[in-house]
């Protein structure tokens, strides 16, 4: 079909586009990235109305940030620059810790600002739960910034529904990342429920499970050496990866039928669990970005969603999301 603008949604006070773009893979995890071709994907992104852009400090140890701040220094209005800070990440890795102390919390926002170039954050999410201090600590620093005009809005991630709603108490969250897909379900029981009840939106990151339920990685070979799906993700290890195929191909073949791509119906299907849901595809060319985009104008109907839950039930995916070390991190 051919593109229009992207139907809106609301994050707290901002409106942004019923779909964003994640930017890990511009600077990081992926294998080689190409940075102009991640600038024209960003333009092309804010020209189709995917407003929300998301990256993190440690994206590339900070260029991730330096990037996308070039990228929307011509156009910062037509941008919803959404960035995080936490995870402690010295060296090669996903990281070996997590920081959210007060002083923590203003230097990040500060390093942050620098980096992308701008003088406030649209929406700063702590990207993991540092449970060495109380919640109320790092909320309040957030909410500092937010009195101060440098933040307008905050968000948690991966966060436990005790956590969530301390948090809430303490200031109004409105959004929070986790992950969720097809194959990563496990937030539709509790967390899931408690956002939409409190009116926080989710920000589901790798909604295609880091490509792997588009259908084009067969093979850990198909990766570059530097790829962290090779070390960090148990799912495409040897045994749960063929395993995870058969279901994959299965989806495909459903989506396939419909006449759009695996990766289209698998967005398709987050965009129909609620107008609070907002994922955040990653793309690094324009190619996969049009075509993630084309998901948010697709209707699927009750027996295509009782279709899809048949061959994804929750918890229907082999092996765990993270590895051991990052999963300790989650739901904290």
């Amino acid at each position: 079909m051919t593109i229009t603008r992207l139907p809106r949604r609301r994050v707290g006070a901002l409106e942004v586009g019923a779909q964003g773009l994640g930017c890990l893979g511009m600077s990081d995890a992926y294998g080689p990235a190409d940075p102009a071709e991640a600038v024209r994907t960003i333009h092309r992104a804010l020209d189709l109305g995917v407003t929300l852009i998301d990256t993190a400090d440690v994206y590339g140890f900070g260029a991730g940030e330096e990037l996308l701040g070039k990228a929307v220094a011509d156009r910062r209005d037509r941008a919803v620059l959404s960035t995080k800070f936490g995870v402690q990440r010295p060296g090669p890795g996903v990281g070996v810790g997590v920081r959210g102390d007060a002083a923590y919390v203003r230097q990040s926002c500060v390093d942050s600002l620098r980096r992308l170039g701008v003088d406030h954050l649209d929406l700063f999410f702590l990207t993991r739960v540092d449970t060495s201090v109380e919640i109320e600590e790092t909320v309040g620093a957030l909410a500092e910034l937010v009195c101060e005009g440098l933040v307008r809005e905050i968000g948690l991630s991966e966060a436990a529904p005790a956590t969530i709603r301390r948090a809430h108490a303490a200031h109004p969250i409105a959004a929070l990342q986790t992950e969720w897909s097809l194959w990563s379900r496990d937030i539709e029981v509790e967390i899931a429920p408690l956002a939409r009840s409190l009116g926080i939106t989710v920000v589901p990151y790798a909604p295609l499970g880091r490509g792997f339920l588009s259908g084009a990685i067969r093979t850990l070979e198909s990766l570059a050496d530097n790829d962290f799906r090779r070390l960090a993700q148990p799912r495409f290890q040897d045994g749960n990866r063929e395993a995870n195929l058969v279901l994959v191909d299965r989806f495909a073949d459903l989506a396939t039928q419909a006449g759009a791509t695996p990766a289209q119906w698998a967005l398709a299907w987050l965009h129909h669990q609620g107008p609070n849901v907002v994922p955040i595809p990653g793309a690094r060319t324009q190619a996969h970005l049009e075509e993630n985009a084309d998901a948010a104008f697709l209707t699927l109907t009750p027996a295509d969603l009782a279709a899809i839950d048949a061959i994804w039930p929750r918890g229907a995916a082999a092996g765990e999301r993270w590895n051991e070390h990052s999963m300790s991190f989650v739901n904290r």
